[in-house]
């Protein structure tokens, strides 16, 4: 089952950003940020398995906020912040860089269409596949060759995200296959993600699995050091992330019952935030933050 927050939070300026990477190949707010590279608490490391550069790996339990949908300064006590990979790393805290992996943004797919059409996924009378739910054309991982220009392409982005200051990324929507009408499988998905999790740790990062809960241990199989789990107490799926990566796992819940649920099992081991659905920046309208 999928349990995505709503695309169009994925920032209208995601755009920009695309297009200059391919041509290059209740808490209290603070009054802002300055905008200098974050101090980085100390945190354990590992090595990828090719042997790369060691990469920072958040601690288990960590105090978590979820930014993909703005950024705003991190709450007290918070010592990690997902932020969408347009927005600038947070100062003092462990930053993880949010890219869609696995699917186009869709003010991105004109974009596709006129520079990588092969790459989006289509039908047999040349239609492009799309998740409806979030108005985004899948990306055709189906062959080994479209995996490696596709790594091209997505690795540019990671790379801008280690030289922006972050320490790791998650990469979303590795379940795609679920949603491709048989035209893509979990192995196409999990080959494209052993290619990123690769870039990942070249490029000194961490990487983070999203979702999809019966690939975890295929995923840290392949080389991501965490997971980023939306509503797993919710659906009772937490246990199946905690046991494949050491109960470093950030669950983000967007409804009271799920997040009872979480604390009362994994509250005292998994990093756990209740958020609101859209997750809009602290200071507006609907911005609702909890933790166990």
């Amino acid at each position: 089952m999928v349990h995505r927050v709503p695309r169009a939070l994925r920032r209208a300026s995601a755009i920009a950003a695309l297009c200059g990477a391919l041509a290059l190949g209740g808490c209290t707010a603070s009054d802002g940020e300055d905008g200098a590279a974050p101090d980085r608490p100390a945190v354990p490391s590992t090595t990828g398995p090719g042997g790369e550069a060691k990469v920072e790996l958040p601690e288990p339990g960590i105090d978590f906020d979820y930014q993909i949908g703005g950024a705003y300064p991190p709450p007290s006590g918070v010592e990690a912040v997902s932020r969408d990979r347009t927005a600038k790393p947070a100062p003092d805290v462990y930053n993880i860089c949010y890219v869609n992996a696995f699917q186009a943004q869709p003010d991105a797919a004109d974009w596709w269409e006129e520079h990588a059409p092969d790459l989006l996924l289509r039908d047999d009378d040349g239609t492009p596949v799309v998740d409806r739910d979030w108005d985004e054309i899948l990306l055709d991982t189906s062959t080994a060759a479209k995996r490696e220009r596709l790594a091209g392409i997505v690795g540019k982005w990671i790379d801008g995200c280690a030289d922006a200051g972050y320490q790791a990324v998650e990469a979303d929507n590795l379940d795609s296959d679920e949603r491709s009408a048989g035209l893509l499988t979990a192995d196409d998905n999990v080959a494209f993600g052993k290619l990123l999790a690769a870039r990942a740790h070249a490029a000194g990062l961490a990487i983070g699995q999203k979702n999809a809960a019966s690939l975890a241990r295929q995923g840290r199989e392949l080389g991501f050091d965490f997971a980023v789990a939306e509503e797993c107490g919710q659906y009772d799926e937490c246990g199946e992330y905690a046991d494949a990566y050491d109960d470093r796992v950030l669950v983000i819940e967007y409804r009271a019952d799920g997040l009872a649920a979480a604390c009362a099992e994994w509250g005292d081991r998994l990093s756990v935030v209740l958020r609101d659905l859209d997750v809009v920046p602290q200071g507006e309208a609907g911005y609702r933050r909890r933790t166990c």
